[in-house]
């Protein structure tokens, strides 16, 4: 059974959610606090974490800061606020999605889903090194190093560049990293595929002055094993 931690102040939604997710087979626990939030979140016990986030003693942004400095468990933001920035913190700071309040439960559960199954191939190839054009990823640590250096990565722009380094070659359209990365029944915005794709060249080519991620124009992305250097 996967358990699931529901970080929320609001009594009502998280006993409402709470309900829901348990008659869908899951484990759930509930913190109304960030404190209590963040030392079970530390725990390792659980297989996602729901987490709002304004919560009273820890904000669920520094909440998850803290929590992805040991773990890559899946997360996803609930939050009040419709606000740009509270999205792009939370994706920055490795949140794998983010839920809207109010919501329907039904996209609650599929975004639950689809965040589960990507994070299962990740579990069943632990150990397999993988290295390309300089870059060495470990997907068991959680770590991508370019030429020795460590590079810090959101678990999102890890999953959209391991699929990509796996793929090594191989043109992969936009609609397949979303089926991959994403998940088939993927709810979200269209061009989710290029925003991270830009966040992986600022993180990696600009920084370190290379071309690693190649655009096809009206296709897609592509790793070559050949890159070289700008």
């Amino acid at each position: 059974m996967q358990k699931i931690l529901i970080v929320e102040d609001e009594e009502k939604i998280a006993r409402f959610v709470e309900l829901e997710l348990t008659h869908e087979g899951y484990s759930v626990t509930k913190a109304t606090d960030g404190r209590t939030g963040l030392d079970l979140a530390e725990s390792g016990e659980f297989d996602l974490l729901l987490l709002d986030i304004m919560l009273p003693g820890i904000n669920g942004i520094e909440i998850l800061r803290r929590v992805r400095r040991e773990s890559d468990v899946p997360v996803i933001m609930l939050t009040a606020r419709d606000a740009v920035m509270d999205k792009v913190s939370g994706l920055d700071m490795g949140a794998d999605d983010y839920i809207t309040k109010p919501f329907a439960i039904e996209e609650l559960l599929a975004r639950i889903r689809v965040t589960l199954r990507n994070h299962a191939p990740s579990r069943e190839k632990r150990g397999e090194l993988l290295h390309c054009c300089g870059i060495t990823l470990d997907p068991e640590r959680f770590s991508v190093t370019y030429n020795g250096v460590p590079v810090e990565l959101t678990a999102k722009e890890f999953a959209v560049l391991h699929t990509l380094i796996q793929n090594r070659n191989i043109v992969m359209s936009r609609n397949t990293l979303l089926e991959k990365v994403w998940g088939y029944d993927y709810v979200g915005e269209t061009n989710a595929v290029d925003v991270y794709v830009r966040y992986l060249r600022q993180k990696i080519d600009e920084r370190f002055g290379v071309k690693l991620i190649t655009t096809v124009r009206g296709v897609g992305y592509v790793i070559k094993e050949n890159t070289e250097e700008k």
